[in-house]
């Protein structure tokens, strides 16, 4: 692992972005709008000529997608690019696969790549299953020989066997995904960069794609990996990059590099999760609903034992007397790991709407992905029960691996039963 098989220098990606101006009128004249259109034919006509990006609109802005990006990434390494949405990310990855040339700078790769950055990309839909392996493994520079052999792994891999005959045109964009991780894991490309297309695969087809990344890893091969799973960043790659504004922000271990993207995302607006009709599994009574949730931090993205916080906003369709919260939390797999409920508080008059913070004191769970039931109500398992109003599916977080007294912890199983948990803090905002 001393020699870099990847180098980037200096690297910049430059867009022009078109706009309608804001100094346009809304009445005009005809003459005004023949002129106008007159000038931005000869803008663009110029722009055809000189082999320049044709863009529309009036003003002409510039956007940097990417600025300066240097770093360097050495046979065998598992890399993480982190970021949020706009960073640079996909962009970058473009770049080193050669789908798009960069504005400025240089990439020096050494070795065949593999990439998979969008779902069907490399695949032509007309072709069927089959064809579809030996284009891309042709793509990718390998010889039908040793296609062939690499062939049943493959489809074995993939789950795809009853419809290998079939264009790819009628794939579910999770037989696409599981049919393109296929190919490119086991072509044996030299550098294999994959985008966050894993996020469209089930829970299970996800687990057995880190797996396969951990063995082309072991095998001496380097991998980029873009995603949001946290928990994958850390648990499979050795460094990670965090990309913010088309800069580097920050290049080193997984975790330092989780923790900063953490750090940064907490002082931005925390996602709102709006309650929709399909959230609701039980209307209840009716007398009071959940308008919406959110946690206390945009990133929902939890360390062990960190307080799982999160903000409720209630209204009251009559006078209630007293409310309290309830929180079932369910594995991305969709057992239930378990129920808690908060303390009453007075109630709300007719009409009056109410922000409540909850919280969950400690989060003992296993590193995972997780989804929620949130209720409102009054009383709770100990007393009689009165549910408000319901909703399931949502408040969707994570929670990172950490280092116990007894060693690492163990991945959490559905059986295992609820866990039982304290009980919630709730207080008005």
């Amino acid at each position: 692992m001393s020699n870099p098989i990847i180098t980037v220098e200096n690297l910049s990606k430059r867009y022009l972005v078109g706009h309608q101006s804001a100094n346009r009128e809304f009445y005009t004249s005809l003459r005004d709008v023949i002129g106008r259109e007159i000038h931005n034919f000869i803008r663009k006509a110029s722009d055809f000529v000189r082999g320049k990006q044709i863009i529309q609109g009036d003003e002409v802005e510039e956007f940097w997608a990417l600025k300066d990006v240097s770093f360097e990434v050495k046979q065998g390494e598992v890399v993480g690019i982190i970021g949020r949405n706009g960073a640079g990310k996909s962009t970058l990855l473009k770049i080193l696969s050669r789908i798009t040339e960069p504005s400025s700078g240089r990439v020096l790769l050494r070795g065949r790549v593999a990439s998979l950055l969008e779902v069907g990309t490399g695949f032509h839909a007309e072709l069927t299953g089959r064809e579809n392996i030996f284009l891309n493994g042709a793509i990718l520079g390998m010889s039908q020989n040793e296609i062939r052999k690499k062939f049943d792994e493959i489809v074995a891999f993939a789950e795809v066997e009853r419809f290998l005959d079939t264009p790819v045109k009628r794939y579910s964009s999770g037989m696409y995904v599981r049919l393109a991780f296929a190919v490119a894991a086991h072509l044996e490309p030299e550098i294999l960069i994959i985008d966050e297309v894993l996020a469209v695969g089930d829970v299970k087809f996800q687990e057995k794609c880190l797996g396969k990344m951990k063995d082309v890893a072991v095998g001496g091969r380097t991998v980029l990996f873009v995603s949001h799973n946290m928990s994958a960043v850390m648990q499979l790659t050795q460094r990670a990059i965090v990309l913010s504004g088309g800069k580097v922000d920050f290049i080193g271990l997984p975790t330092e590099a989780v923790e900063k993207y953490t750090q940064d995302a907490k002082a931005n607006t925390a996602t709102v999760f709006e309650v929709r009709a399909s959230n609701r599994i039980y209307r209840g009574t009716g007398e009071a609903r959940i308008i919406s949730l959110r946690f206390d931090r945009s990133l929902p993205y939890f360390k062990y034992r960190e307080p799982l916080t999160y903000i409720i906003r209630v209204r009251a369709e009559k006078t209630i007397d007293k409310i309290r919260v309830a929180l079932t939390v369910h594995h991305v797999g969709g057992a239930a790991v378990g129920t808690c409920f908060s303390p009453e508080l007075d109630g709300l008059r007719a009409g009056e709407e109410r922000e409540l913070e909850i919280s969950l004191p400690f989060l003992s769970f296993a590193p995972g992905s997780y989804s929620c039931g949130v209720g409102i109500g009054r009383g709770n398992n100990r007393t009689s029960i009165v549910n408000y109003d319901m909703v399931s599916n949502t408040l969707f977080f994570e929670v990172g691996s950490e280092e116990t007294s007894g060693g690492t912890m163990a991945r959490w199983h559905d059986q295992w039963g609820p866990i039982s948990f304290p009980d919630l803090t709730i207080k008005a905002v």
